[in-house]
């Protein structure tokens, strides 16, 4: 029996490494920023219209409310949210395409990048969006 718990503590020590969760790798979108090109194929109504991704979080603005959270891309989608936003008075385009984006980065839209283009796509809404540069330079931990 001595023999027994050793062998059978290494071979939990080797199952529980098996059982580890590996972080997700750093993705192209870290550290970007992009400006609206398109809302559901029209123009923004804001030339200020952008979305940035930092390393663990979105921001968003349209032109009236700022709106921000966690993200990540999981098979080619983006997941966002809990998403939180100011909520300042806004009518009329500016909060119809506001509303447009709410939604549809809550969806889990695909995420196509490619050449300095942007694309997120769900079935409700899209938004193409092109490179204007990169966010903040990223914090690595343990650097």
């Amino acid at each position: 029996m001595q023999f027994a718990l050793p062998v059978i503590g290494g071979l939990f020590a080797i199952a529980l490494t098996g059982c580890t969760v590996k972080a997700e790798p750093y993705h192209a979108l870290a550290n970007s920023s992009w400006r609206f090109i398109s809302i559901d194929g029209a123009p923004p109504v804001s030339d200020k219209a952008h979305l940035e991704f930092r390393e663990d979080r979105l921001g968003a603005n349209l032109g009236c409310n700022g709106m921000g959270g966690p993200w990540r891309v999981e098979d080619e989608r983006l997941m966002a949210g809990p998403l939180t936003q100011t909520e300042m008075y806004c009518e009329g385009p500016v909060w119809d395409q506001e509303q447009a984006i709410v939604t549809l980065l809550s969806a889990a839209p695909q995420v196509m990048v490619q050449e300095g283009k942007l694309e997120l796509r769900s079935s409700g809404h899209s938004a193409r969006l092109e490179q204007v540069g990169p966010g903040p330079t990223p914090q690595r931990q343990g650097s």
